[in-house]
């Protein structure tokens, strides 16, 4: 089995990365994609999780602009480096020689045994030039599981989650692919929560990083918190824990089409789980055991936040 993950690393991709990585599943590379911030910064956050957390998985960089139109990212929320945090940040560290995603995630389609399971963790963008341009080796892709979309409403805008918003197109060439996506969505993830007290156990974990882990951890939820909200939804490493432990969620097949005009409603994935009404194209993640995916989540932090 090879694992792929792209990401716009963030605090909550590192968490997913954590995430697999305590499930024991070997990553065979990780491919970036502007996002929760430029290029630029998820390269330099990328390659401060390796030197923080002793990473040695291939790093690839991808791409830096939506499929069409400007770039769109989280730094509105997230702040400038994607990253809020309650204290310590990431190291600086040496960019990972430049390595084009592309060519290594084809190369990666290429060779690596069955089954080939990518966790994308932002925009499409990546996936959807692979699409384009090597269709028949986006065929070899046997499970993308995708934190992203929304069932009922957005988060970036009223009616669109941010890495639908931030590249519509990506995933609309996705979805006619026939790829096969499960969508793990901000419905699904708003059962996830974390809240102040999840911080302290993290930070008395006693290992090199449990300072930095738990004032990480802090400044995500005080996104929620500081608008009046008692916990932060655990958005990418919920989609992790759904990638790794699927006996605790429960996929829905449906027919997803994502709205890709102008105004009000772009970015928005519309979701119909009614067969006479549309040929279902890809699954959704319809329900889960909250409790279960939490503890998957909360027990890689405290591992890695235990490590000497």
């Amino acid at each position: 089995m090879g694992v792929w993950i792209d990401t716009d690393m963030g605090f909550d991709d590192i968490a997913a990365i954590l995430v697999v990585m305590h499930a024991d599943l070997p990553i065979d590379g990780i491919s970036l994609v502007f996002g929760n911030t430029p290029l630029d910064q998820v390269r330099r956050n990328a390659a401060g999780a390796a030197k923080a957390f002793g990473w040695t998985v291939p790093i690839h960089g991808g791409r830096e602009m939506p499929v069409m139109g400007q770039i769109e990212t989280a730094q509105m929320i997230l702040g400038d480096s994607g990253i809020p945090t309650a204290g310590l940040t990431l190291p600086d560290a040496d960019e990972h020689p430049p390595s084009d995603a592309f060519t290594a995630m084809c190369h990666w389609l290429e060779t690596a045994p069955a089954p080939r399971r990518i966790l994308a963790l932002g925009p499409l963008t990546n996936l959807a030039a692979v699409v384009l341009a090597r269709p028949d080796l986006a065929a070899r892709i046997d499970d993308l599981t995708w934190m992203g979309g929304g069932l009922t409403r957005g988060n970036h805008t009223a009616s669109a989650e941010f890495n639908a918003f931030a590249d519509p197109e990506a995933v609309a060439i996705v979805l006619s692919h026939n790829l096969p996506l499960r969508m793990v969505d901000l419905d699904f993830c708003r059962r996830v929560l974390a809240g102040p007290s999840e911080v302290l156990p993290i930070r008395d974990a006693g290992g090199t990083n449990a300072g930095l882990i738990a004032d990480m951890l802090a400044g995500f939820i005080a996104i929620a918190t500081s608008r009046g909200r008692s916990a932060m939804a655990l958005y990418d490493p919920a989609a992790a824990a759904a990638f790794v432990r699927q006996d605790l969620v429960t996929f829905q097949s449906a027919r997803i089409d994502m709205e890709c005009a102008g105004g009000l409603t772009r970015g928005r994935t519309v979701v119909e789980t009614r067969q006479t009404h549309g040929t279902f194209n890809a699954e959704f993640a319809a329900d889960c055991e909250a409790v279960g995916v939490k503890n998957v989540v909360m027990d890689a932090l405290l591992w890695e936040a235990s490590k000497r």
